[in-house]
């Protein structure tokens, strides 16, 4: 099974019927396995912050949703992390790709990546870090994780975990 199909089918395993995706090149795969996923109601979004709100609509419906994003947008995002998503207790998981290490074409992506893991040790989420493809077998006990203690999760998976950039 493909990494894409296997992040989709702990989605669906885990009861997720609601995904916000905000574009990206390394996310695209998954984003095609979610649009093609009649158990996933998938909702594309312009920011990730937005992405969030959609997400919290989503749970106080009573909706298990996930948000997948890049991290270069965690800056916009933690005024709702904390104001909405901590406040509320509610359970998100983030999976999110993590731009701007050896190898990233783009300068600006990196001077995100410096501050990725501070800033979400500072929220006190949890982080998860995908390196290699096997990597995804913790998935499905990250997702379990997040729904029982009720909490934001953020799984970054960067460029080595994808196969380049």
């Amino acid at each position: 099974m493909s990494v894409n199909k296997k992040i989709v089918s702990d989605l669906v395993a885990n009861q997720i019927g609601f995904v916000t995706t905000v574009p990206c090149k390394q996310l695209a795969g998954v984003i095609e396995e979610i649009d093609a996923s009649d158990e996933i109601y998938h909702i594309p979004a312009n920011k990730e912050d937005e992405g969030m709100g959609l997400c919290a609509g989503a749970f106080m419906g009573g909706k298990r949703p996930a948000i997948i994003m890049q991290n270069t947008a965690i800056g916009v995002t933690i005024n709702t992390l904390v104001t909405l998503t901590q406040f509320y207790r509610m359970p998100l998981p983030m999976l999110i790709s993590y731009r701007g290490e050896l190898g990233e074409p783009v300068a600006c992506q990196v001077e995100m990546a410096v501050h990725t893991k501070a800033l979400l040790a500072q929220l006190n989420i949890p982080t998860y870090h995908f390196h290699r493809e096997e990597d995804v077998e913790e998935l499905d006990a990250i997702l379990k994780h997040t729904f029982m203690c009720n909490k934001p999760v953020a799984i970054l998976t960067d460029a080595a975990f994808w196969k380049g950039y």
